[in-house]
């Protein structure tokens, strides 16, 4: 929505002062919707271009269909809200991911420690949805479809701004990036 869009570019402005953002590409991972529908949004910025709109997994116990809870602690398999910045790609057990750093103390701070990357995962996409409803969960990941993994991966690795959202109201007075 337009409303989590201006929320994610004024997260980002104010990001930008300490953490050297690529300022061009901005995701947005849209946890508000269900995970049956596409809410994972990479925009170019410069270029007022929507690159990819395409499913992303939540959390095991964030919820089902809903994503509803969320967490900073390790082994919650909840996903964590707020602002990550990009970090370096690698090849490990997941295949290709892109590591990210946790940017807000307490919301999703321990977001290296935890593991959470964004990696392709077969209980994302179509099938997913067609077998269950909704599609299949991570560990606390935001998991994408594998047939976009690398091409999603290069075009925001390296120093982007990655957006949770949910409408948390504890979230949005605990963020110090949307006050």
């Amino acid at each position: 929505s337009r409303k989590v869009f201006e929320m994610a570019l004024k997260g980002m402005e104010k990001l930008d002062n300490k953490n050297r953002l690529n300022l061009n590409i901005l995701t947005i991972a849209d946890f508000s919707k269900p995970s049956n529908e596409k809410r994972l949004f990479v925009i170019d910025l410069d270029n007022d271009l929507l690159l990819f709109h395409t499913w992303v997994a939540h959390g095991r116990n964030t919820g089902g269909m809903m994503a509803r809870y969320f967490s900073n602690t390790p082994r919650s398999r909840k996903s964590s809200l707020g602002f990550y910045r990009t970090g370096q790609s690698y090849r490990g057990s997941n295949g290709y991911s892109l590591k990210l750093q946790g940017l807000e103390p307490g919301i999703n701070s321990n977001a290296e420690k935890r593991g959470i990357v964004i990696h392709g995962a077969d209980y994302v996409g179509e099938d997913s949805i067609a077998s269950k409803g909704y599609l299949g969960r991570s560990q606390g990941c935001p998991a994408i479809t594998p047939e976009l993994t690398e091409p999603l991966i290069n075009t925001i690795k390296d120093g982007s701004c990655f957006f949770i959202y949910y409408p948390s109201q504890p979230y949005f007075s605990r963020s110090a990036y949307l006050n």
